[in-house]
């Protein structure tokens, strides 16, 4: 949900391009909302949080607030039951969404997902802004999401890395080392095999991404690499919340690692990333501003094309631990190399 809040957010700002007095208020899960702070391009958050998300009750009263605000445009961009329901409720004379069949009712404009990148933002981008289409008078601009951290945020991080002896004068990694859950995380062996190969090809200092409640997971990671790598990792340095991760992030060289939020918003802070997606995720939709040189991504899809011959991606889902362990470490150094002499 945290790369949905981040990439949704671009639409504000080509809507601020267009409708400069516009109020522009966005609706979003209340533990996204670090990912959106400050941005100046919107006026107000709603925060929909675990009371709505398990009480119809609940959620029926936040539509009724909604609708009080008398909106004359809503765009749902998840089209989830919630989303449906609020929309459905708001009272807006336009109301925008991408299609799907079942609640196509629901809205006066919908406009179905594209299935082929037309650009180099890709589809996560492309989907979003092709939701404006409706109320703008121009074809959107191609905008890259953004955070927007405070001076005393990145100065507070700056401190924090200096007092854990870390070098800003040196190479920094963060190692997204898990993803959002299970069928999203590269096998944890495997992802000690290409931390020992960062560090044998950098030397370079090492920060693992992980919340304390991950901790477990993320110690088995570091256990599993190599004593000499272990050197480079400065494993008890890490975000204690969203908003600290994304500022000691503002002060590292790459990211590299499992696909997910944390990707997404190191390009938001225009940090170089290497990406290791999942088998079963379609790479064209969140592979964002791959340029081959600050932004790289592998799919097992890319190096063994023949295991998904005729079936779709979707359908893989529950194959995804067998298809991991396909994923040999071995097929993605070469490449992985490649990106860190760039570094």
């Amino acid at each position: 949900m945290i790369g949905d809040v981040l990439t949704s957010s671009i639409l504000f700002e080509v809507l601020r391009q267009q409708y400069i007095n516009a109020q522009l208020d966005f609706l979003i899960n209340e533990h996204t909302y670090s990912v959106v702070e400050n941005n100046p391009f919107i006026d107000n958050f709603i925060l929909f949080n675990k009371k709505e998300e398990s009480s119809k009750i609940a959620l029926f009263n936040l539509a009724k607030l909604i609708k009080t605000h008398q909106y004359d445009v809503v765009i749902d961009v998840y089209s989830k039951f919630s989303s449906n329901l609020i929309s459905a409720l708001s009272g807006a004379k336009t109301k925008i969404s991408k299609y799907k069949w079942y609640t196509s009712f629901i809205y006066t404009n919908t406009l179905k997902e594209g299935k082929t990148p037309k650009t180099i933002a890709g589809l996560a981008i492309e989907n979003r802004l092709q939701l404006l289409e409706p109320i703008l008078e121009k074809q959107p601009p191609i905008i890259q999401p953004k955070i927007y951290l405070t001076e005393q945020e990145i100065e507070d991080s700056k401190q924090f890395l200096l007092s854990h002896k870390i070098n800003l004068s040196a190479p920094l990694f963060m190692i997204s080392v898990l993803g959002s859950g299970k069928n999203k995380t590269y096998p944890l062996d495997y992802m000690a095999k290409i931390i020992d190969a960062i560090v044998k090809e950098t030397q370079v200092q090492i920060l693992f991404n992980y919340i304390p409640n991950q901790e477990p997971e993320a110690k088995d990671v570091y256990n599993l690499c190599k004593p000499e790598t272990q050197k480079h990792i400065y494993f008890n340095v890490f975000g204690k919340n969203l908003r600290s991760f994304l500022a000691i992030t503002k002060h590292c060289d790459a990211l590299i690692g499992n696909e997910g939020g944390a990707v997404n918003m190191a390009k938001a802070l225009n940090i170089s990333t290497f990406t290791i997606f999942s088998p079963w995720i379609l790479k064209e939709a969140w592979n964002m501003f791959e340029d081959g040189k600050m932004h790289v991504s592998i799919h097992l899809k890319d190096v063994n094309p023949n295991i998904y011959f005729n079936k779709p991606l979707k359908n893989m889902k529950k194959e995804a631990d067998k298809l991991y362990k396909m994923f040999l470490p071995e097929l993605i150094i070469p490449k992985l190399k490649a990106f860190l002499k760039n570094k």
